[in-house]
């Protein structure tokens, strides 16, 4: 198996600031708690391809509500590397849990962008059965898969990444 990637901690700053931007009805210092309990992604198996991404707090959806989640994580990836963010499986078949860009893409160049290379994940509950879905603090609710790509031979790519969604183009 190939070691390509290690998972690590936004700073505790960064991770404030992104939950106060978006959850204004957090104390700062139950955030702060919040950082300290970030578990890094991890696989359940060793079997597993899927790292688990783990709810930094709870969070209730109700059918068709969306939320946007700081993870608190950011990634190094060797070049020619890419991390592929997923629901979890059973939430997806579930609750049609659905991430809001189908599939999220995370560079091995997002590593050094200005926001540190903070991972968010958008969620929205699209089911169609009524359901709401509850995740508590600590639960998988995301999965991350690495896989290697290819460039074409003509490539000439020299842009330089500063940045997250949108940010190349």
């Amino acid at each position: 198996m190939k070691r390509i990637a290690q998972f690590f901690k936004v700073s505790k700053e960064n991770f404030v600031n992104s939950v106060k931007e978006d959850f204004p009805g957090y104390a700062e210092a139950a955030i702060q708690e919040m950082y300290e309990d970030i578990k890094l992604p991890g696989r359940a198996t060793k079997g597993s391809a899927g790292y688990d991404f783990y709810a930094p707090f709870d969070f209730c959806l109700a059918p068709g509500e969306t939320i946007k989640i700081p993870t608190g994580i950011r990634v190094r990836i060797d070049e020619s590397w890419v991390l592929h963010i997923y629901p979890r499986s059973g939430l997806g078949f579930k609750y049609r849990l659905q991430l809001n860009n189908t599939v999220g893409i995370i560079d091995s160049d997002y590593f050094h962008s200005d926001n540190e290379g903070h991972i968010f994940v958008k969620l929205t509950n699209d089911s169609k059965e009524g359901k709401a879905l509850e995740v508590a603090k600590g639960s998988g609710f995301a999965q991350g898969i690495f896989l290697e790509y290819g460039i074409t031979v003509d490539d000439d790519a020299e842009g330089v990444r500063n940045g997250g969604f949108g940010s190349t183009t």
